[in-house]
């Protein structure tokens, strides 16, 4: 057997596989000099936050702030106590706490509203200005609705809401729901149809008891007398109306034979007759 304990390996020596890195000491001045200088920026900081935070929390709670005031315009359609119910405001609240911005969208809701603006003016008072849509005609489309000059459909007409404007028929709610960029500017050209016929001539919208809309081929007239069509198609409404006003009052008085009118053409007038 092998003496190990006098085998030449055992006084050999083993070569250090590590080095000694003597620690160096760690420089305290050089982080908290930084932080030192910042203290007072970040303690004055925190202080003037809770000045403001208190402050404001006095301001809103001030009682030389309670609303005594309040100023409606003149409206036709929205009552003063409808306009305050909407807008959940009533004399005796912090005038600094109301949230305007809430006040104005719950007003909007209202369809007769078209532009709502709260103000504030301290130290009590309120004022609420509402421009209210102006019906121009009636849209048949199932449910019977206003529409205002600027092709908005803006109201399903309840009883007690006046009936004497010219209908709209030949839209649909769900042509509008599908396409209502289309049925948009269709309205619109509605409304400039509209337009000309309040200006134009001997022949006036109260010669009109329906504007029927088709979306290939434009509009026609239905006659307040004998509803007798009268087509005049999707574009040049003024020189159309303008030549069919020279005639209109002549041709009434063949009425009887009559069975519709086509002003859509450039510069003549189709009769046809039964």
């Amino acid at each position: 057997m092998r003496d190990f304990a006098k085998s030449p390996y055992q006084n050999r020596k083993v070569a250090a596989n590590k080095i000694r890195v003597p620690r160096k000491q760690l420089d305290l001045k050089k982080y908290l000099l930084p932080l030192v200088r910042i203290l007072p920026m970040f303690v004055g900081s925190v202080v003037v936050c809770a000045l403001i935070y208190v402050g404001y929390r006095s301001f809103g709670s001030a009682t030389f702030f309670r609303l005594k005031n309040i100023e409606v315009s003149s409206t036709r359609h929205i009552t003063r106590d409808e306009i305050l119910a909407l807008a959940g405001v009533e004399p005796g609240r912090n005038l600094a706490r109301l949230n305007l911005k809430r006040m104005g969208e719950q007003l909007a809701l209202n369809p007769w509203a078209e532009t709502v603006k709260v103000h504030r003016y301290f130290p009590d008072r309120l004022t609420i200005t509402i421009t209210e849509r102006e019906p121009l005609a009636i849209v048949n489309m199932g449910f019977i609705y206003y529409l205002d000059k600027k092709g908005t459909v803006f109201k399903v007409l309840n009883q007690g809401d006046r009936l004497d404007y010219p209908v709209i028929t030949g839209f649909s709610e769900d042509e509008m729901t599908r396409n209502p960029a289309g049925t948009r500017d269709a309205l619109k050209t509605t409304c400039e149809l509209i337009g000309v016929l309040r200006e134009r001539g001997s022949f006036i919208l109260a010669d009109v008891s329906e504007i029927h809309y088709d979306k290939g081929y434009g509009f026609t007239l239905f006659t307040a007398s004998g509803a007798l069509p009268v087509k005049v198609g999707s574009g040049n409404f003024t020189a159309k109306v303008d030549r069919f006003a020279r005639i209109y009052r002549d041709l009434m008085t063949q009425r009887a034979s009559l069975q519709y009118i086509d002003l859509d053409y450039n510069d003549k007038i189709v009769i046809k007759k039964s």
